[in-house]
């Protein structure tokens, strides 16, 4: 039995498990010029070079160091609000960012129960999307857990939470769920500068979203500023629109 497998045993082991992962495994108390898979916190923490302190909403946001696009940013005196429909993801950002808003749920227009395909505690992959997780159980999925949760809107969400501030920069990554998730978000009333969001594929070739996204986006005046692998950055009023 794997050590991982051996301390999500119980109570006191998983917490153990989980500062593992955070100080020894990914060694969270070395800076580092980079968190993001891709090396898309680099363009977004330029974005924002000149803002020392902001607002953060990342959705799907996972680990709190590993593939971060939010990292940089709370390093440098940021806050926000994390979201996520893995419990344990939710863990680890309460221990190294206990000043954020942490919550595990999934987003949804009207409150309703979800399926979750868990792949793991600790992996990127886990989906409230049935396609996606059809699309990848060749590859992950081996032992995989089938879950339920709660959802919420992104109203309760701000309200519970009284968040009246701008909302600088939104992250999405909702393994299948982006667009629909985009949707619901009011961008004019928080004034959001940035997004992020996954439009295509590994390989390079567009998600089925991709144009949908661009279009909804545009319309709200939000054009591409950067793309970084499989991300897409959008900013308000961009003059560096691209189709790509």
């Amino acid at each position: 039995m794997s050590l991982k497998k051996t301390f999500l045993k119980n109570n006191l082991t998983y917490k153990i498990y989980l500062y593992y992962n955070l100080y020894i495994r990914h060694k969270c108390f070395i800076n580092r010029k980079q968190y993001s898979q891709w090396g898309e916190d680099l363009f977004i923490n330029n974005f924002f070079k000149n803002k020392s302190s902001g607002v953060y909403l990342d959705i799907g946001c996972f680990h709190p160091y590993m593939y971060s696009n939010t990292c940089l940013l709370y390093k440098k005196g940021w806050r926000g609000i994390n979201i996520d429909i893995n419990q344990t993801a939710i863990d680890l950002f309460n221990i190294v960012r206990p000043n954020d808003i942490n919550i595990c749920t999934a987003i949804n227009r009207e409150k309703k129960e979800f399926k979750i395909y868990l792949d793991d505690p600790f992996s990127p992959v886990n989906t409230l999307n049935k396609k996606f997780y059809e699309n990848l159980k060749k590859t992950f999925f081996k032992n995989k857990k089938i879950l339920t949760i709660q959802s919420k809107t992104i109203e309760e969400i701000f309200d519970k939470n009284k968040v009246k501030s701008a909302i600088d920069f939104i992250n999405i990554d909702a393994e299948g769920l982006d667009f629909e998730i985009l949707q619901q978000l009011d961008l004019n009333r928080y004034k959001v500068k940035l997004i992020s969001i996954e439009t295509h594929n590994v390989d390079g070739s567009k998600t089925e979203y991709f144009d949908s996204i661009k279009k909804f986006l545009e319309k709200k005046h939000y054009f591409i500023f950067k793309r970084v692998g499989p991300t897409t950055l959008f900013s308000l009023n961009s003059q560096n629109s691209s189709s790509k």
